[in-house]
C-alpha cells in the first residue's frame, strides 16, 4: 500500500484581479485575521458578492483558493479524502481540505451549513489554535502551515433548526457579515460587470428593491447582485429589457404564477 503525496494546486491559482468594490472594512479584516491565522465566516444572503470577495482576497495574497459547494451529501470523507484503487494499487487520495491543509491555501466551504453535520467535526481542530486535521483513516496528523486559511459562508436567511450553524462552530471564527450593496454602489458593479449604460444599471437596481421589499411576502429571497449582473449581460447582448428581467430574474425567483406575474408587472413598469 502506497500514500499519495501532495498534488498540485497552481490550477486553484487566480491570476488575474477580480473585480470587487468593498462595501465597508472586509479586506482589512480578512487580511489581518489570516495574519493571526484566524479562521473566517462569511454571513449574507445569496448573490451578495461572498464568493467573488474570497476570489479577490486569493489574489491579493497570492493563495489558491480551493472552493467545495457543500451540500447534502457532502461527508467529512468527501473532505478530508479516502483510500482508493487505482492499477491495482491502494493509494490514499486528499480531499479538497487536507489538500488545502497541505499545500498552505485558502479552503472555503460554501453554504458549510448545507452538509452533513459530521463535517463541522473535521473543521474544529482547524479552527481553533490546534490549526491540526487529524486523518484517522491513515494515522496523519496534518498541521496548517501559516498561509493556509479556512473560511465557510452560510446565509443566515435559510437557517432552521436543522440546518443552523452551532454556536460551538460559530464562535471560532471571525465573522463578516454580507448585504447588497447600496444602490449607487450596486449600480457601478452592475454597470461595471456588464457593459450596460449606468441609467439601464439604474432601473435594475431599483427593480432589485422592490422584489427585496417582498421577501418574506411571496418571495424567499429578493433579486440578488448576481441576478442583476445575468440581467444586464443579457440586455448588453440585445435581449430587450422585460424578456432579460424575465428569464435572468423573475423566472430565477419564483416557480408560482401569481408571483411570477407580480414580479414581470414590477420590471415593466420600469422598463
Amino acid at each position: 500500500m502506497s500514500q499519495a503525496h501532495t498534488l498540485p494546486v497552481d490550477e486553484y491559482r487566480i491570476t488575474e484581479e477580480p473585480y470587487y468594490r468593498p462595501l465597508g472594512k472586509e479586506i482589512e479584516i480578512f487580511l489581518a485575521a489570516h495574519k493571526n491565522r484566524l479562521p473566517i465566516l462569511l454571513k449574507g444572503p445569496t448573490g451578495c458578492g461572498k464568493t467573488r470577495f474570497m476570489e479577490h482576497m486569493a489574489w491579493r495574497l497570492q493563495l489558491p483558493l480551493i472552493t467545495v459547494a457543500c451540500h447534502d451529501d457532502l461527508t467529512a470523507a468527501d473532505l478530508v479524502g479516502r483510500y482508493l484503487i487505482t492499477s491495482g494499487e491502494t493509494v490514499w487520495i486528499d480531499g479538497p481540505l487536507a489538500r488545502a491543509v497541505r499545500s498552505g491555501a485558502i479552503c472555503y466551504l460554501d453554504e458549510v451549513v448545507e452538509a452533513r453535520k459530521d463535517t463541522t467535526v473535521v473543521i474544529h481542530p482547524l479552527a481553533d489554535d490546534r490549526r491540526v486535521l487529524p486523518i484517522e483513516k491513515n494515522g496523519e496528523l496534518l498541521r496548517a502551515p501559516d498561509s493556509f486559511c479556512l473560511a465557510i459562508s452560510y446565509n443566515p436567511g435559510y437557517q432552521s433548526v436543522l440546518k443552523d450553524l452551532k454556536t460551538s462552530t460559530r464562535q471560532r471564527f471571525v465573522a463578516i457579515e454580507f448585504e447588497y450593496p447600496q444602490p449607487e454602489l450596486e449600480c457601478e458593479i452592475v454597470s461595471a460587470e456588464s457593459g450596460i449604460a449606468p441609467d439601464t444599471a439604474e432601473k435594475l437596481v431599483r427593480f432589485a428593491g422592490m422584489t427585496r421589499n417582498l421577501k418574506d411576502s411571496g418571495l424567499e429571497e429578493g433579486a440578488s447582485t448576481r441576478l442583476l449582473v445575468h440581467a444586464a449581460k443579457l440586455m448588453a447582448s440585445g435581449i430587450e429589457p422585460a424578456e432579460a428581467c424575465r428569464s435572468a430574474i423573475a423566472e430565477s425567483l419564483t416557480d408560482d404564477p401569481e408571483m411570477l406575474e407580480a414580479v414581470n408587472e414590477l420590471s415593466a413598469s420600469l422598463f
